[in-house]
């Protein structure tokens, strides 16, 4: 068959999209432990390969994937899993499905791949298990018990205290304490509710969530120098709380995002949600800050 320059063209980057995926999978495939989890990969990758042959047969020419392509998913699949990474890929293939839909005048028989494209692989996708997303919900309470605390208490402390040495101490000394709690009372709910997970495994991912994002918040604290300059008229300690509540933001937005993809979950919502809430928590402890500091007619600087 005859093609058109345009139509080769777009021929030659469905080749080229399909080989690197094939090649992707097929290397997720040969790390994968789970016998199950390696069946679905390996299979998608062959489905990769058959779809690569199909439109080698219209364009007559060979294509390389891209190496950079490869290694960087394999390298998001070692660090976020692979329930992310190939989640990650289908998203791509949204816009691919859409130019399938616009080939299929020249080439008909393009659509029974298209389908495959749209409906096979997610059936394939959806028998995926990993173990790490069992445990997204302890990972989600200790990420967001620590950013409600903690921002609130760091901003209560910040008035409070005047000090920014004295302010991260306080904070890391709350902190650590409560992530130990909150790793001992996951345990105990996951123990106690007869849950499927491991009461350790759980706790384990609570405790290490609360204290990451503990260290991550008191890290402004910490890095600032307390006779550090004003900048845009704002003090050191207030420069350290507004740093800090832009990486809360920043941790919002980054676990939120992991989850959106991973588990097919609405991004907007959630990240909004737990940042009104972390917000609101953090303005309401300053505040009490005010008060109570009033109240008892105590300030500590350095």
């Amino acid at each position: 068959m005859e093609l058109d320059a345009a139509t080769l063209k777009q021929v030659l980057r469905f080749q080229y999209l399909e080989l690197t995926e094939a090649r992707i999978y097929e290397r997720l495939a040969r790390r994968e432990r789970n016998p199950a989890n390696r069946k679905v990969l390996q299979q998608i990758a062959n489905d990769e390969v058959r779809h690569y042959e199909f439109w080698k047969e219209y364009s007559g020419q060979e294509v390389a994937p891209s190496r950079l392509r490869v290694a960087w998913f394999s390298l998001l699949a070692r660090l976020l899993g692979i329930t992310f990474c190939v989640n990650l890929l289908e998203r791509d293939e949204v816009n691919i499905a859409a130019e399938y839909r616009n080939i299929l005048d020249v080439i008909p028989a393009a659509r029974p791949i298209m389908e495959e494209e749209e409906a096979h692989e997610q059936h394939l996708l959806a028998m995926l298990e990993e173990e790490r997303l069992q445990y997204t919900g302890s990972i989600v309470l200790g990420l967001n018990d620590a950013l409600v605390e903690l921002t609130g208490a760091l901003a209560g402390l910040t008035f409070a205290f005047q000090s920014l040495r004295v302010v991260a101490l306080a904070g890391l000394v709350t902190g650590i304490a409560a992530a130990m709690s909150m790793a001992a009372s996951e345990f105990l709910a996951t123990r106690t509710e007869g849950d499927a997970r491991n009461p350790l495994r759980a706790a384990f991912y609570t405790g290490v969530a609360y204290l990451v994002t503990v260290f991550l918040l008191v890290m402004p604290y910490l890095a600032l120098q307390p006779d550090g300059p004003e900048l845009l008229g704002l003090s050191v300690l207030h420069q350290a709380l507004g740093a800090t509540l832009l990486i809360g933001v920043g941790i919002v937005g980054a676990f939120n995002f992991y989850v959106s993809v991973a588990q097919n979950q609405p991004f907007r919502r959630r990240f909004i949600e737990m940042c009104a809430i972390s917000g609101g928590v953090a303005l309401l402890s300053y505040g009490v800050a005010i008060v109570l500091s009033g109240y008892f007619d105590i300030t500590v600087a350095t």
